[in-house]
């Protein structure tokens, strides 16, 4: 007589489902690891969502240099400027998932325009696997030489005293050179024009020229011009002085309280991307970014080197995100 339960066979079918799916799990694995092994096997594209010139791009061509050596595979910078760094963004999110389209972002591309624009062509929570930071990027008010007003006191005097007269540039509207600027109205009661161009090459080329006064620019960058007299720095929106400019204040030291601002430059993936892929550009960026030559160029130019697991860099991204939602908001911003 069979004394076999009738469930047996039903669980033993569900053993061998079980057994195939964790066997398939470990070949998907081991594939991921090897192809992670093998990466890169050809040049690799770093989309840098800006035109040529401001803090993104240049941060993106020192660490492009550096992976590329690292790589012995070439890492090609690919400007594409354009609507706040969303036409850029929107390349890699719909590039193949496999670690050879790669985009440098700013806490603009993420962070400030999911709330900046009405429609998004990419959800940036979803689009995107988050690789790792490069640095902080503070930042710095500087004016044109020939402009009357050579201290943010009397900047913010002249703001106050005449309420849109003066002008500031920014590297487009919700940029945070642009927000930077509504912080520092709204810490100090001034009010100035704001003149918004396609990126930070732009405006610092029309703050030279004298076409424009004044204007938030990232730190990083924008030492070259300080040095070479083009710009007077006046104050620093960071917390702490920025090493790259000791004698420049920053604002609370200026007495101007709430209006610390910052960016930061970080590498991301499309969605999708095999996490061993992730990890491995990651752990070398991490190696790029401690290197004592690569981190004395951040630090001379005033970054702050600063690498992360993506992890770290994804809880730096939904932080940033509900800050800047709030002040879009209170700001009353919004493009189409």
């Amino acid at each position: 007589m069979d004394m076999t339960p009738p469930c047996a066979p039903r669980a033993n079918n569900h053993r061998k489902k079980a057994l195939l799916l964790a066997l398939m799990a470990a070949a998907a694995a081991a594939g991921a690891q090897d192809a992670a092994s093998g990466f890169p096997a050809k040049p690799v594209t770093l989309v840098v969502p800006f035109v040529p010139g401001g803090g993104t791009d240049t941060g993106a061509r020192l660490i492009a240099q550096k992976l590329g050596d690292k790589w012995g595979k070439s890492v090609v910078v690919d400007n594409r400027g354009g609507a706040g760094g969303t036409i850029g963004s929107d390349l890699v999110a719909r590039a193949r998932p496999d670690g050879y389209t790669l985009l440098m972002a700013n806490v603009g591309t993420q962070a400030i325009n999911p709330y900046l624009y009405k429609k998004m062509p990419y959800d940036s929570l979803k689009a995107f696997a988050p690789v790792s930071m490069v640095a902080e990027l503070p930042l710095v008010l500087v004016v044109n030489p020939a402009f009357e007003a050579q201290s943010i006191q009397r900047v913010v005097e002249l703001g106050r005293q005449k309420p849109d007269a003066l002008s500031y540039a920014s590297s487009g509207v919700g940029n945070s050179t642009h927000l930077a600027m509504e912080v520092l109205q709204a810490a100090s009661g001034a009010r100035y024009q704001h003149i918004a161009y396609k990126g930070g090459g732009q405006a610092n080329a029309d703050v030279i020229a004298g076409h424009v006064p004044m204007q938030f620019t990232s730190v990083f960058g924008a030492t070259g011009l300080i040095a070479g007299k083009k710009f007077v720095p006046l104050a620093v929106s960071s917390a702490q002085r920025v090493p790259a400019l000791p004698s420049v204040p920053t604002m609370e030291e200026s007495g101007i309280h709430g209006a610390n601002f910052a960016s930061w430059i970080g590498v991301m993936a499309p969605a999708g991307t095999p996490d061993a892929i992730v990890r491995k550009i990651a752990k070398d960026i991490a190696d790029v970014v401690s290197q004592p030559d690569v981190r004395k160029s951040f630090i001379d130019q005033g970054a702050v080197p600063r690498s992360s697991t993506p992890e770290e860099f994804a809880k730096t991204i939904a932080s940033d995100m509900q800050r800047m939602q709030k002040l879009i908001i209170d700001l009353k911003l919004q493009l189409e």
